[in-house]
């Protein structure tokens, strides 16, 4: 039986995260961290963007984990809890969503654990700095992606769901804060000098962001089958 509610469970298939299905597991993030990967991980990526184009592939996949790493920060908003497993106790499994065969992810429910007010900083600073930062390195290692491609391709989620978090009035605080940290210079250093979501925001309300060309790279969705060009495309 699964640790997390269904409300919860709700949200977290809604952005193609499926917990307590490791059973079904294709590959971890620990294999994603491991150089010798690298190849077996850009296949997939291939197979799964149906694009040969590694730049592509490996922006599919971001945009794909992507999804994990922006729930971290709605679950901490409305819930009070991230995911705090291992790297090798969360999974890639292939699912068929819209249509199409889709890479997806799975943890154990009861992974996720509770986050105080005190502790929100340090939360935010570890999904950063351990479960973003050595992906981008670890995507790098591969082929020449761009890393703010990859900073991007999480953003656009985080963006949709500050939006919505911000508007109501049970999470707009902790919404608030969260962002507040996520705009703030320090919590970014070892990564950057300056926050990377300030500069992708500019301090605009993420309200005032919605469909509005906010990227400043591509990220290929028009080149994967199945899929649209998002509406944060700088090529409009």
């Amino acid at each position: 039986m699964s640790a997390l509610s269904r409300d919860q469970l709700i949200q977290l298939h809604s952005y193609s995260i499926y917990p307590d299905e490791m059973n079904q597991k294709l590959f971890s993030l620990e294999d994603v961290l491991n150089d010798d990967f690298g190849p077996d991980l850009l296949k997939m990526a291939h197979v799964f963007s149906d694009n040969e184009n590694d730049t592509v592939a490996l922006s599919y996949f971001t945009k794909r984990y992507g999804m994990f790493i922006s729930m971290q920060f709605y679950m901490m908003t409305a819930y009070e809890e991230v995911w705090q497993g291992d790297y090798s106790a969360i999974g890639f499994i292939a699912r068929d969503e819209y249509g199409r065969r889709s890479l997806s992810m799975t943890a154990d429910s009861h992974d996720w654990d509770f986050v105080d007010e005190e502790e929100r900083y340090e939360a935010i600073h570890t999904i950063l700095h351990e479960q973003c930062l050595p992906v981008v390195q670890a995507l790098r290692n591969i082929t020449s992606i761009s890393p703010l491609l990859i900073w991007e391709n999480i953003f656009g989620y985080m963006l949709w769901h500050f939006h919505t978090l911000l508007q109501n009035p049970m999470t707009t605080d902790t919404a608030r804060e969260i962002v507040n940290i996520l705009e703030a210079d320090d919590v970014w250093q070892g990564i950057a000098d300056t926050s990377i979501w300030h500069r992708y925001t500019n301090g605009v309300h993420p309200s005032s962001l919605i469909n509005v060309p906010v990227r400043k790279t591509c990220c290929f969705s028009k080149d994967v089958p199945g899929l649209m060009v998002c509406g944060f495309c700088p090529l409009k």
